[in-house]
């Protein structure tokens, strides 16, 4: 019996090993921050009677939905503004005065 046990420590130690040697533990890789990239504004719609929505990268949002990790503050007819951390963008659409 005393056999048995000591074959089984001799087995969970590597014989070649330097003395007290511990093998090292592994590090956890550092995580990444996340980016959010700034939606893509590609129309605004607005009714009489109803409130302004845009289309931000595809998605129909009103105000007050979260839309790619950003907030959406308020709807214009010409402009949206967006906030994030403490941060505010405003996306406008082009204008409509072409000059030839």
């Amino acid at each position: 019996m005393l056999l048995v046990n000591t074959s089984l420590a001799w087995a969970q130690q590597d014989p070649t090993a330097p003395l007290n040697w511990q093998q090292p533990k592994v590090a956890q890789p550092a995580k990444k921050p996340v980016s959010y990239r700034l939606p893509n504004l590609q129309s605004i719609v607005c009714g009489a009677d109803v409130p302004c929505k845009a289309i931000l990268n595809g998605k129909v949002v009103m105000a007050g939905e979260r839309v790619s990790g950003y907030y959406v503050n308020n709807i214009e007819s010409e402009r949206v503004v967006l906030s994030r951390k403490g941060k505010q963008w405003t996306l406008e659409l082009f204008s409509l005065d072409i000059k030839q």
